[in-house]
C-alpha cells in the first residue's frame, strides 16, 4: 500500500515523494516573459517536493497575457530558467514545466497581439494590465491555419522546456485557458471540426498533445484538466461526455500522467464559484492507466486516504506551498501548517517588495527558508 511519503516514477521522472507542488502564477518574471534571479531562491526552497510543477508558462507571445509572467517561445528566456532549474536539481528535486496559453484571459496591451479564443466570447471580471484593472477583450476566433501554428508553438516550447533542463512538461489544460476553452461548450460554440461535438471540441488537445509528445516524448509529457465546475466563466453543460473520452484520447497518446484540479465540497478555489457537478477523477482513473494526480484542497488525512486507496497516485498542493515552503517536513512530523495573513502579497502586482509573500516564509522551526546552495 503506497503512502504520501513512498517514492513513484511519473514517465521519466522519478519523484522521491508524492507531495507535489501544484502550479502557482506568482508574476515574479520580466515584462518580457524572463525567469529572475528571485525565483531560483523560491523554487530552491521547495525542492523536497516529489514534483515541483512550475508557474504557468505561455508558449508564445500571443498567449502570454498576465504582467511579469514568465515565457519559453525564444532562447532568452530558456537561458533564464536554466539555473533555477538547476537549484532545483541541486537540492534533489525534480522540476517540469507548465505550458500555457491564455486565450481569452489575456489582454492585447499585455501581449501586444489580438486576444484569441476557438470562439469570439468574453470572460467574466477584469484583465490586470500597468495601468489598472479594464474589461476583457472580446476574443478573436482563430482560424484553423492559427490554431494549427499554436499547436507548433507547444511543441517548441517544449523543446525549450527540456533545453532549459526541466524534467518534462504539463500541458495546461485547465482553469478556463485556451485549452480548456476548446474544451466546454460555454466558450467553444464553433461549428467546424474543432467545435461541436465532444470528439471534435478535443481535437485541439489532441494535437497539442502530439506536438508535445512528437518534440520530447510520451514519458516526459503530462496535461492538466479541470473537469468540473465552472472556472473563470469556462463551464460545460455535461462535463462526463467531453472529459472521459479525452482522458481516453490521452491514454491512447500515452501520456505519463494527468493532473485534475477538481472542485470538491469545501473546496476554497479563488477562481471557481462552489458547483454540484460531481468529480470525475473515479469514472477517469477507468479510461487513464497512467498515473493520475489529484488537485483540490485535501486535507492530509484525505490525501493520504485517496493514495492508500487507490483514487490517486499523487496529491498536488498549491496555497499551502507558498506559506509553508518545508511542507514534506511538515506533513511527516505533524507541524504546524501556515497560512497567509495577506494572499495580495502573493502576487508581485500587489507589492513592490518582490520577496514579500514569496521567499520570506520561515521553516517550521522559525528559521528562514535557505537560498539555493
Amino acid at each position: 500500500m503506497a503512502t504520501l511519503f513512498d517514492p513513484v516514477e511519473i514517465g521519466s521522472i522519478s519523484c522521491q515523494n508524492r507531495i507535489f507542488m501544484a502550479p502557482l502564477t506568482r508574476a515574479r518574471g520580466t515584462r518580457d516573459g524572463l525567469a529572475t534571479p528571485i525565483m531560483v531562491d523560491y523554487y530552491a526552497q521547495r525542492a523536497s517536493a516529489g514534483l515541483i510543477i512550475s508557474e504557468a508558462i505561455a508558449v508564445d507571445r500571443q498567449g502570454y497575457g498576465w504582467l511579469n509572467t514568465t515565457g519559453l517561445w525564444n532562447e532568452h528566456q530558456v537561458d533564464s530558467w536554466k539555473p533555477v532549474v538547476k537549484a532545483v536539481h541541486d537540492r534533489g528535486g525534480k522540476i517540469v514545466a507548465q505550458l500555457w496559453h491564455m486565450g481569452r484571459m489575456g489582454y492585447h496591451t499585455i501581449s501586444g497581439e489580438p486576444t484569441v479564443s476557438c470562439s469570439p466570447t468574453t470572460p467574466p471580471g477584469f484583465a490586470h494590465q500597468a495601468t489598472g484593472k479594464v474589461p476583457y477583450d472580446q476574443a478573436k476566433e482563430l482560424t484553423i491555419p492559427e490554431i494549427k501554428a499554436i499547436v507548433k508553438d507547444f511543441g517548441l516550447a517544449a523543446r525549450h522546456a527540456i533545453e532549459a533542463g526541466f524534467d518534462g512538461v504539463q500541458i495546461h489544460g485547465a482553469n478556463g485557458y485556451l485549452i480548456d476553452q476548446f474544451l466546454r461548450d460555454s466558450t467553444n460554440l464553433r461549428k467546424d471540426e474543432y467545435g461541436g461535438s465532444p470528439e471534435n471540441r478535443i481535437r485541439f488537445l489532441r494535437e497539442v498533445t502530439e506536438s508535445v509528445i512528437a518534440a520530447i516524448g510520451k514519458e516526459r509529457t503530462g496535461v492538466r484538466l479541470s473537469p468540473n465546475g465552472e472556472i473563470q466563466g469556462c463551464v460545460d453543460s455535461d462535463p462526463a461526455k467531453v472529459f472521459i473520452p479525452a482522458a481516453a484520447m490521452l491514454q491512447e497518446l500515452g501520456v505519463a500522467w494527468i493532473g485534475l484540479r477538481e472542485a470538491r465540497p469545501g473546496d476554497t478555489f479563488d477562481m471557481a464559484p462552489p458547483t454540484d457537478q460531481p468529480p470525475l477523477s473515479p469514472e477517469i482513473r477507468k479510461v487513464f492507466h497512467g498515473k493520475l494526480v489529484l488537485n483540490g484542497d485535501y486535507t492530509l488525512e484525505e490525501a493520504e486516504k485517496a493514495v492508500q486507496g487507490g483514487a490517486a497516485d499523487a496529491i498536488s498542493w498549491g496555497r499551502l506551498w507558498i506559506t509553508n515552503p518545508d511542507l514534506v517536513a511538515r506533513f511527516k512530523n505533524h507541524l504546524k501548517l501556515e497560512t497567509a495573513q495577506e494572499p495580495t502579497i502573493w502576487y508581485a502586482a500587489y507589492t513592490t517588495d518582490k520577496a514579500r509573500g514569496y521567499t520570506d516564509y520561515p521553516l517550521a522551526d522559525g528559521k528562514p527558508a535557505q537560498p539555493q546552495p
